[in-house]
């Protein structure tokens, strides 16, 4: 019968690998070592650096006073706002609010050059005959009944409780 033979693997030192993998690295690494170099050139040309090494300096405080200012009711409802509003925008068809970005610089250019001087009584009537204008004025009215009918009804549960 055959005899078996001891398999003898040399002793592992995990110390020596990484050592190794370090001494590789700059080699293999080398374009995204220099693109990490400038980065943290620029950091700490704007001062990031610094500031962070202030707030880690200053961690525990830095925490509790940013945990007092979360549980501001002020930050609540903030919170609770950016949420709803992102929800809003979120329904929004994006042709729709393209419509409505667009046409907002142009409206703030006609009234920049309308001047100070309010027009006159006259010349609001005459923009009623605009078919532009009756548009929006129903799109806004639309808008402030929607929103009327839901304040109503928010306002009579909140006051029934």
């Amino acid at each position: 019968m055959a005899k078996p033979f001891p398999l003898q693997l040399p002793a592992r030192d995990p110390r020596e690998e990484l050592r190794s993998r370090l001494d590789r690295a700059p080699l293999e690494h080398a374009e995204a070592l220099l693109a990490g170099y400038e980065v943290l050139q620029g950091l700490h040309d704007q001062g990031v650096l610094e500031l962070l090494r202030g707030l880690l300096g200053s961690g525990s405080k830095v925490l509790e006073t940013a945990t007092e200012a979360a549980q501001a009711p002020q930050s609540v409802r903030a919170i609770r706002n950016l949420v709803i509003l992102g929800k809003t925008l979120g329904e929004i068809d994006p042709d729709l609010f393209d419509g409505f970005a667009l046409a907002l610089p142009e409206a703030m250019r006609q009234a920049k050059a309308q001047g100070k001087e309010p027009p006159g009584f006259l010349a609001i009537l005459n923009k009623f005959r605009s078919k532009d204008l009756r548009r929006g004025l129903v799109a806004v009215n639309s808008l402030l009944e929607a929103w009327g009918k839901d304040f109503f009804s928010e306002a009579h549960s909140h006051s029934e409780k």
